[in-house]
């Protein structure tokens, strides 16, 4: 998988912030990488880069196109063609993420031949896995889980490698999933890996290191979704955590896209996720708590930050109001 920045970032005509996550996730996380961003009539988000024609992005010196969505179902509107071929006819490569693929277009593929350009599903590995082994790798590894989907995983992963560096530690961040893939550059899409080589892939993509350095593999899913808790397990089993991090949306009522099923207690997962990762760590241990807290004032976060911390004796914060030094120093412990 080569990946060819910057980027012109398409995100269409969405209306869900979340819908645009892995659009959104570049511009917070690399955004020297990007150009700018391309919209279509009705888009009511942004990724804030500056808004570009395709033409005006070509100009700029964008490198490829990225299909910026991460929608219900991963697929490719039949709308967004023109858009991607008017981009390849300006010299872009395309990167998706979505489950759809770009190399089942057939004028997408005849676009992208006659002008030479790429068309990269980063979602769809291409590497042949093994099946886990379970095997006690060197090194620390951290995995961030979730009591919903979409509830900052990723941002927390990052907010933490970050942190970690910025101690003096060694620290790798692990993706798991195409927004942070597009970030990193490099990973694994775990949610379109055949089940049974779920584990044995992220035991791959995070194999024997230094014994002080820090993996943090970027979880997916939770084990409390129904329609996701199977992609989460394997990343449990094969990420074979020494700490984990709970992360949590506060204020949302009822799982992700389910709304006849409530949000469980942050109680319920530490103990569900603790019982599940012993498989492969029996001595994993819950190292914090990261909250999402953009539903309520900056003083209303820190209460709740303050309330939970105490309730669980666990370091809790929102890593992006009020960073993660807390939890990198309950790191140190481990």
């Amino acid at each position: 998988m080569v990946l060819t920045p910057p980027y012109l970032l398409f995100i269409g005509n969405a209306t869900d912030p979340l819908s645009i996550k892995m659009a959104k996730s570049v511009a917070d996380w690399n955004p020297t990488a990007c150009v700018g961003e391309y919209t279509l009539p009705g888009c009511e988000v942004t990724t804030g880069c500056p808004a570009m024609t395709i033409q005006q992005a070509a100009q700029a010196g964008a490198k490829s196109l990225v299909l910026g969505f991460a929608n219900s179902g991963g697929f490719i509107d039949e709308n967004w063609v023109p858009t991607i071929i008017e981009a390849i006819e300006a010299g872009m490569h395309v990167v998706s993420g979505l489950h759809d693929k770009l190399i089942d277009i057939p004028q997408v593929v005849a676009a992208a031949q006659k002008h030479g350009v790429t068309l990269t599903d980063i979602r769809h590995p291409t590497t042949r896995f093994k099946t886990g082994k379970g095997i006690k790798r060197s090194g620390k590894r951290l995995l961030t889980v979730g009591t919903d989907c979409s509830v900052g995983k990723m941002y927390t992963s990052l907010s933490l490698v970050n942190a970690l560096k910025a101690d003096g530690q060694k620290a790798t961040f692990r993706a798991t999933g195409q927004s942070g893939i597009l970030v990193a550059g490099e990973g694994v899409a775990i949610d379109c890996v055949v089940a049974d080589f779920i584990s044995g892939a992220v035991e791959s993509l995070s194999p024997d290191n230094d014994a002080d350095h820090w993996d943090v593999i970027e979880g997916q899913g939770s084990l409390s979704h129904p329609a996701f808790a199977g992609v989460s397990l394997g990343l449990l089993h094969g990420s074979q955590p020494d700490a984990l991090i709970i992360c949590h949306a506060l204020n949302r009522t009822h799982m992700r896209g389910l709304p006849h099923y409530p949000q469980p207690t942050l109680e319920t997962v530490m103990e569900m996720t603790i019982n599940a990762a012993k498989l492969t760590n029996p001595a994993v241990k819950v190292a914090g708590i990261a909250v999402n807290t953009s539903s309520v004032s900056e003083e209303e976060a820190h209460e709740y930050c303050a309330t939970t911390s105490a309730r669980l004796g666990l370091p809790c914060t929102d890593p992006l109001r009020f960073g993660v030094k807390s939890i990198v120093k309950a790191l140190s412990c481990l």
